[in-house]
């Protein structure tokens, strides 16, 4: 069976905080058809930040 990749496909997270810093999920893009936001910790600064989604 072949994963279907169009509903689940990988994004990148990438720091507000200006440092660089990613993290790589997947979405459903059926629940979550806007860009996601999510505040995760970034190493870079220590402490957690607001992590968009990057196309």
């Amino acid at each position: 069976m072949a994963r279907r990749n169009d509903v689940r496909p990988v994004i990148k997270l990438r720091s507000t905080a200006g440092t660089g810093y990613t993290y790589v999920t997947r979405k459903n893009r059926r629940n979550d058809p806007d860009r996601l936001v999510v505040r995760k910790y970034d190493p870079a600064v220590r402490r957690h930040v607001e992590f968009r989604e990057e196309r």
